[in-house]
């Protein structure tokens, strides 16, 4: 008896992960942004390290 399996190739679109934007690409080199990402990300964790020694 033969059973029925789909056969799906080894490479199909869903394997890989998606392109970026144009738009992410940018947000993602720019520098100033990053430097303000550093910021924010900073004060978050300063936060919780005066927080937790209070």
């Amino acid at each position: 008896m033969k059973t029925d399996m789909k056969i799906f190739p080894r490479y199909s679109e869903e394997a890989f992960p998606p392109i970026p934007t144009t738009a992410t690409r940018f947000w993602r080199r720019n520098k100033v942004w990053q430097f303000i990402r550093f910021i924010i990300l900073n004060a978050k964790i300063m936060k919780i390290v005066v927080g937790g020694h209070s």
